[in-house]
């Protein structure tokens, strides 16, 4: 009886293992007909179906790289010991480590601290002074942190991507950049203070025509968490380049909050049409300040010394009071999510070289005072930002570490 089980069981194996052959060669064979006469990709045509292994095989080597080959400080833009730090430091683990930094600290150029002999004790410690940005403005903002959230558009973020990060920064106390998505409800659902930022296209506070609409600015304004106003000229992962909402994208939701045409593409200028000069930029800042009569300044990623000084040339000739109410400076390797690869790689200068430059000419034309400095660019550990705080006093943004917590969270 049992031999005669054995002897069913081990025929139906070997019509099972034939007839898994037969659709293996059958599949085989259809794929190499496939691949043979197909015109559109040459690697398949000349190495019909093994040429298949080749995509499978790229894809699969960026989390081969990632988890066993690549060194602990190899990776860009964020490698394995600066990701292990911020996920650690997101779950309230011990962010410490042994033995010695794997940090090549011997190229020329590299940042370090001069540490002080005899350092402060913790009980003479005291908390960090809280910072004044337009103090001309009718609603100056009175800003508690020197870390906060850079922009990134309800949209490109999920809407608990981003009522994880509004909830975030009410507890930390800082604020939050909308991005140039516009404001969402979103950023609302908590009541920590947002930084409204203006695009090329005005989201948000545009008209039927797409043109800046004093209404809506004013609606916004009347928002008590609405503490500043920011007119995006450029960011470092694409300075100079515009962009294209797609209809697939533009929901009701989405349209609503942007003011756009529901299921129609979008365009982003790749500047603000009303912006050609020094001139016509103070005029914009000027006007958004006497509707809103909040603080206003501008975010651009820098590309040489001369901008500078043509813009800083006309806020002398129109007295310091025309200046703009803060400057949000972008590091040339920022993020985006999506640009173009070259723009990425070889545009603008990065927060290293641009930060010093811009608080020297700051200093240079009597406006340090005058002008709040922010920046921001991958400043995602304490090292980071305690170098940009040593550039006199400016503020820190970031997103990346942000987000980074953000998925941990939710996770």
């Amino acid at each position: 009886m049992s031999s005669t089980i054995i002897e069913t069981s081990y025929a139906w194996l070997s019509t099972l293992f034939l007839l898994l052959l037969s659709i293996l060669i059958l599949v085989t064979l259809i794929l190499f007909i496939i691949d043979i006469t197909q015109t559109k990709n040459a690697v398949r045509r000349n190495y019909p179906v093994i040429g298949r292994f080749r995509a499978v095989f790229e894809h699969l080597g960026t989390f081969f790289r990632q988890y066993f080959f690549a060194m602990d400080r190899e990776e860009m833009p964020f490698n394995r010991a600066l990701r292990d730090w911020v996920y650690r430091a997101a779950r309230n683990q011990d962010s410490t480590i042994p033995f010695g930094s794997t940090r090549d600290v011997n190229p020329v150029g590299s940042i370090s601290f001069v540490n002080c002999p005899y350092p402060t004790l913790e009980v003479d410690s005291v908390p960090t002074q809280s910072m004044i940005i337009g103090p001309d403005c009718p609603n100056p903002f009175e800003a508690g942190s020197l870390f906060n959230i850079s922009g990134m558009s309800y949209g490109a973020l999920s809407k608990v991507a981003v009522q994880a990060l509004s909830h975030g920064a009410a507890k930390a106390g800082c604020w939050m950049n909308t991005g140039e998505g516009g404001l969402s409800p979103h950023h609302l659902s908590s009541d920590c203070d947002v930084v409204m930022q203006i695009g090329t296209a005005k989201y948000g506070v545009r008209d039927e025509k797409g043109k800046l609409s004093d209404i809506k600015l004013r609606e916004l304004a009347a928002i008590e968490q609405v503490r500043m106003f920011e007119i995006k000229i450029s960011q470092g992962a694409k300075p100079g380049k515009g962009g294209i909402l797609p209809a697939i994208k533009v929901t009701a939701e989405i349209a609503a909050i942007r003011g756009i045409p529901e299921a129609y593409d979008s365009i982003s200028p790749n500047r603000h049409v009303e912006i050609d000069s020094p001139a016509e930029l103070l005029d914009m800042l000027a006007h958004i300040r006497e509707v809103t009569g909040k603080p206003v300044g501008f975010k651009l990623v820098l590309g040489g010394c001369g901008a500078l000084d043509h813009l800083f040339d006309e806020i002398k000739r129109r007295g310091d009071p025309s200046a703009p109410d803060f400057i949000t400076l972008d590091s040339a390797d920022g993020g985006s999510g999506a640009a173009p690869q070259p723009l990425m790689d070889f545009m603008g200068m990065t927060l290293k070289e641009s930060l010093p430059m811009l608080i020297d000419h700051l200093v240079g034309y009597g406006l340090r005072d005058r002008v709040r400095v922010i920046c921001s660019g991958k400043l995602i550990t304490p090292s980071g930002v305690a170098w940009a705080l040593c550039m006199v006093s400016v503020i820190a943004a970031t997103i990346e570490s942000k987000r980074m917590t953000a998925a941990i969270l939710n996770a």
